[in-house]
């Protein structure tokens, strides 16, 4: 069970609160960082192992972090110089990594269940697994269809509706091994490769808590939320209650009133 975290990036759009701190240690509710809530819920699903792909002041990530034996979790580190996108960082470490593997952004909080992640993916024969949330967009205006000049079909106010990856994968490491390392490579590129290729990823759906933390919006929103839902995301804490869900309701979607 080994884990990628991304977490290498500037948090341009988290400004100011990435001024001084690199993205993944921007503290959650004044008790935790990003990144410690993450190697907890890693911890807790039975992983043992974790690299870490950092940049941007990495050095205070690895100082923070150390070797992870106070999560009962061994670290190592992969040092972006220059940035290589989402799956680059990977492309000259893959002899450190088992066959299957989870990678994931080093600033998304949720109570997906990454073991049941990983087990969904090894009984696929996807190339990778992508986990998948349900989002909406509200139209703020009334919405024409136009063709040849004339509006054919009207909509008041529209909601569009689509499937958005959560920025958390398992991957098999014979994907990657074609890509040529050291260049910059982003996970789009990776799936409209496969796509060409005709070797389709797998969609993990999940409908539970999800917040990519990568505006002010969604650290204030996270920061607003995370003592109500603290014991949902850090299940297994010192001090937290049982997590039981009422009858008839599935834990994974546990607490998914609050729809991001």
């Amino acid at each position: 069970m080994h884990a990628v975290i991304l977490a290498g990036g500037k948090g341009t759009r988290l400004r100011p609160y990435t001024t001084c701190v690199p993205k993944p240690l921007v503290p959650i509710g004044d008790r935790y960082s990003i990144l410690e809530v993450v190697f907890h819920q890693l911890a807790h699903s039975g992983f043992t192992r974790v690299t870490l792909a950092i940049g941007h002041m990495g050095h205070l990530i690895r100082s923070f972090v150390g070797d992870g034996s106070r999560w009962n979790l061994r670290v190592n580190y992969l040092e972006e110089h220059t940035p290589l996108g989402t799956i680059g960082p990977m492309l000259g470490a893959l002899d450190q990594l088992p066959e299957q593997f989870l990678v994931m952004n080093g600033d998304v909080l949720t109570n997906l269940d990454y073991a049941a992640l990983m087990a969904a993916h090894r009984q696929s024969d996807a190339p990778v697994t992508v986990a998948t949330y349900a989002r909406e967009v509200r139209s703020e205006f009334g919405v024409l269809d136009v063709q040849a000049g004339e509006i054919i079909r009207f909509r008041e106010k529209p909601v569009f509706d689509f499937m958005v990856s959560m920025g958390i994968y398992a991957f098999r490491r014979t994907t990657l091994e074609r890509y040529e390392a050291g260049q910059p490579f982003g996970f789009d590129q990776l799936i409209l490769d496969l796509l060409a290729r005709g070797e389709h990823p797998a969609s993990y759906p999940f409908g539970g808590y999800w917040l990519d933390i990568g505006r002010p919006d969604d650290y204030d929103r996270a920061n607003l939320e995370f003592d109500r839902y603290i014991d949902v995301l850090m299940p297994g804490r010192a001090g937290a209650a049982p997590v039981v869900p009422p009858a008839g309701l599935d834990p994974g979607t546990l607490n998914a009133a609050v729809t991001p």
